[in-house]
């Protein structure tokens, strides 16, 4: 099947390009940038001639930006092929599925989809997309089931109501977020000198504003455009205002009304703690392992450029670590890097090390099993592997030859000096 996505150039576009490509369609992308070399990065091609690559597609996505989503479909949607259909991915549905109805032909598919994720999410496995299906008995059971075979979840909203929700989801929160940013603005409030005096709530809630304020801003107003959004404002910044006026007041009795009928109408607000607790308790025994690993050798691999740093961990505080290496201290902000267990460290250097091999003869007692004897070599200190590579049996003599693969961070003279100490204890006599 062809499915052309129109903006496939952009972030959201490339990503979907990616996964249907994945999935064995014959993808072709369209941009008005006309970046031709993202198409041949991902290895699809680039709609030259858009008119007739719109008539000879199955599907059409239209993955634009949300002001230009309805132009772009009335452009569009009139000259697609009987049977096909068109698609958006937009977070706002109302007027889109109206486009979509108006401008495409009868015998032409439409189905509504809003992805509740970003283009940084790796994998569409545990995410969420929203459904909107009109004239769609062909095709939505195609798209959905391919989205339910990887791992996403569906829901079906129609178009009003999605936006309805989608006001709060998406509207509110953004603009709470947004407007605290501001406020930090407004009152020159020094935020990174805040994180000082952290709670992990806090913590968290600052993540989230910077977030949001780290991404494209035109996206977000976007988002704000949602006709439903503006009646979600009014009645928050009502509320703003009440909830300041009983702040001014000094009415104590007044504010754990106002909370307590709140906690009320939003139920459950035990799982709610619990889950947070646990969101909390994430962040807290990262830090405690970093704190219980002073002195010892870690691994940090940075975030964004995939970077290992080996060395022994000097310090930690609330959000930098300092790691010594070659006798440098390098420090590190927390939240850029991971901290790799041993079983992720031991597969690194197996891999990039330049390690080293040595080779270790000995006796071994005639009942012993030499691959038992090759399974305890491999477990000791500093060995990456250990292979058998000569034996010689005569009568009572069991001669084998190990081979040792050593990690390039240690003395490969003292981790054989080690090895053999240990096969000596065990009863064999090194050649």
């Amino acid at each position: 099947m062809k499915i052309l996505i129109i903006g496939g150039t952009g972030e959201t576009g490339r990503w979907f390009a990616r996964f249907y490509k994945k999935h064995g369609f014959d993808v072709v992308i369209w941009g008005i940038n006309k970046k031709k070399e993202i198409a041949e990065e991902m290895g699809v091609s680039f709609a030259d001639d858009i008119d007739n690559e719109i008539r000879s597609s199955d599907i059409v996505m239209i993955s634009v930006p949300i002001n230009k989503t309805e132009k772009t479909i009335s452009d569009i949607a009139p000259k697609m092929s009987s049977g096909s259909l068109l698609m958006d991915i937009t977070s706002i549905k109302t007027g889109p599925m109206e486009a979509m109805k108006k401008y495409a032909p009868e015998d032409v598919e439409i189905l509504g989809s809003h992805p509740m994720f970003g283009p940084s999410i790796p994998d569409i496995r545990g995410q969420i997309v929203i459904f909107t299906p009109v004239r769609s008995s062909k095709w939505f059971p195609i798209i959905k089931s391919l989205y339910e075979d990887n791992g996403a979840h569906i829901e079906i909203l129609e178009a009003l109501e999605h936006d309805r929700m989608m006001a709060v989801v998406q509207g509110l929160t953004h603009f709470a977020y947004i407007t605290i940013g501001t406020v930090f603005r407004e009152i020159e409030f020094d935020v990174a000198k805040s994180r000082r005096f952290m709670s992990p709530m806090y913590d968290i809630m600052l993540d989230l504003v910077g977030r949001i304020l780290a991404q494209n801003p035109y996206l977000y107003a976007m988002i704000q455009m949602n006709p439903e959004v503006a009646k979600v404002h009014k009645v928050y910044i009502e509320q703003c205002n009440r909830m300041a006026d009983i702040v001014k007041k000094k009415d104590i009795e007044g504010f754990v009304g106002l909370m307590k009928k709140a906690s009320t109408h939003f139920g459950d607000t035990e799982s709610a703690l619990r889950r947070s607790e646990k969101l909390i308790g994430t962040k807290i025994a990262e830090h405690e392992e970093l704190v219980r690993s002073i002195g010892s050798q870690r691994a940090l691999k940075h975030i964004y450029s995939g970077v290992v740093h080996i060395g022994i961990i000097k310090k930690v505080m609330p959000r930098t670590v300092i790691l010594e290496r070659g006798g440098k201290n390098i420090k590190f902000l927390i939240e850029n890097v991971r901290l790799l267990n041993e079983k992720e460290l031991y597969s690194w250097k197996s891999a990039n090390m330049n390690n080293v091999t040595r080779d270790v003869s000995v006796y071994i007692p005639a009942a012993s099993d030499a691959d038992v004897i090759k399974s305890v070599i491999a477990g000791s200190e500093g060995i990456v592997s250990a292979d058998i590579i000569d034996v010689y049996k005569r009568q009572n003599t069991h001669s084998v030859t190990y081979r040792l693969t050593v990690f390039g961070d240690r003395n490969a003279s003292i981790v054989q000096e080690n090895v053999e100490k240990l096969l000596k204890g065990i009863g064999c006599k090194v050649r």
